[in-house]
């Protein structure tokens, strides 16, 4: 029988899938993990299957038919979260584009690569309030990524956070911040028939999520079965989990 939530990337579970699993464990969410290189399995997704997360989990692992498969259970009430990366959306390897999950998404892939690495900062900026952002401080504190795959909000959906990325000089002993462009989606929620769709388009491990990986006001100290210790911020924490509960929430 599969459990609540089938967590598909993130290369494995001793590596950068320490990090969502280990907030998972921490706040007793049960799940199946999928590594980046197994093929994909549509028994892990059964009657009992909450969401499916899928983060650096390339396209190419699914099956002829099994990403419609996907698409039919969000439709009829399971979740969908897709977290950011070079396997996610279109980026280096992602692919999702032309499938039945790029019209789930409540997000507009691009054609090419949609990666933009950010070596100068790119604050995270709230447009809206949402349960998934409740009770964090984003605009007192506004946390820094490192990355995100760039994509255009579907008509419908509901853009939370945005990306907003900086050109920052210095002249003397003060430091100049420019906007270097318009702000990206970086959370954006919707639905698909009666299953909800999330979609953040940073990521959840380094390098990309940066600063975030450490926004809080304590320490969270947490290790799932098999995966390595992390150490994270609490607001970074509560942040992914909300964002899981919202999703599996239809």
């Amino acid at each position: 029988m599969s459990k609540q939530i089938l967590y598909a990337g993130d290369t494995a579970l001793k590596e950068a899938a320490s990090y969502l699993a280990g907030i998972m464990h921490h706040y007793g969410i049960q799940f199946d993990y999928l590594a980046s290189d197994r093929k994909f399995d549509l028994s892990l997704i059964g009657d009992g299957c909450r969401a499916l997360i899928l983060s650096d989990y390339p396209a190419a692992n699914f099956q002829p038919g099994q990403l419609e498969a996907v698409a039919a259970k969000v439709d009829a009430g399971m979740g969908l979260l897709m977290i950011g990366g070079w396997e996610s959306y279109t980026g280096m390897g992602g692919d999702y584009g032309r499938t039945a999950i790029g019209d789930v998404l409540p997000v507009a892939l691009q054609e090419r690569d949609d990666r933009i690495n950010c070596p100068q900062p790119c604050l995270v900026e709230r447009n809206a309030s949402h349960l998934i952002i409740s009770g964090l401080p984003f605009d007192e504190a506004s946390p820094t990524i490192g990355g995100y795959n760039r994509v255009a909000k579907k008509a419908g959906g509901q853009e939370i956070l945005s990306a907003r990325r900086f050109e920052v000089s210095r002249k003397g002993r003060e430091f100049l911040f420019f906007p270097a462009q318009e702000a990206d989606p970086l959370l954006v929620t919707g639905s698909f028939g009666k299953g909800r769709v999330t979609a953040f388009t940073s990521d959840a491990a380094p390098h990309w999520v940066g600063g975030l990986v450490d926004w809080g006001d304590a320490r969270v100290t947490a290790c799932a079965a098999e995966a390595n210790p992390v150490e994270i911020g609490n607001w970074y924490a509560r942040l992914f989990y909300q964002m899981i509960h919202w999703t599996c929430a239809a």
